[in-house]
């Protein structure tokens, strides 16, 4: 099983830093790839609707027929670490289907991004920005195959 990230937005430095932290500790458990992609940007004209659209058909020209797709919406479900990674050894055992996990930039992702879903993943009721999303989405999936592997990161 294979997990892909396809995000939009640059980090900075120290957000840089600690994904490429938890992608390497990631990688030694699944195959991961993160893909970045520009965020789009607009002029007096373009309302956030276009730039979303926009966004979204970039998005979706990067997702695979065959992988489960879960996008982090604010109007997703909410897991806790456990749920998340019982979600996820679920499908590394049954289904083996790849997963593509998406984030989308400073407005949210269009809604035909969300309706291609398996399902819309909330990591909280608080607003984060998506660079920060990023980076939590990151060390959950890590906390999930540590869980799942009954290694000591993980304190309950």
């Amino acid at each position: 099983m294979k997990l892909r990230l396809i995000c939009i937005g640059k980090l900075n430095d120290w957000q840089r830093i600690a994904v490429a932290d938890y992608s390497e500790r990631l990688q030694h458990y699944v195959g991961f790839e993160c893909v970045e992609l520009k965020e789009e940007k607009g002029g007096r004209k373009d309302s956030p609707a276009v730039l979303l659209k926009r966004e979204g058909e970039r998005i979706l020209s990067r997702v695979g027929d065959a992988e489960r797709i879960l996008v982090l919406d604010e109007r997703g479900r909410q897991f806790d670490s456990q749920g998340l990674a019982a979600l996820l050894e679920e499908e590394m055992l049954h289904s083996g289907r790849d997963w593509c996990l998406i984030v989308g930039g400073a407005y949210g992702v269009d809604p035909a991004v969300r309706k291609r879903a398996d399902l819309c993943l909330s990591l909280s009721k608080m607003t984060f920005t998506h660079q920060m999303a990023r980076l939590f989405l990151l060390e959950q999936l890590y906390r999930s195959v540590t869980i799942i592997r009954h290694e000591p990161y993980h304190n309950p």
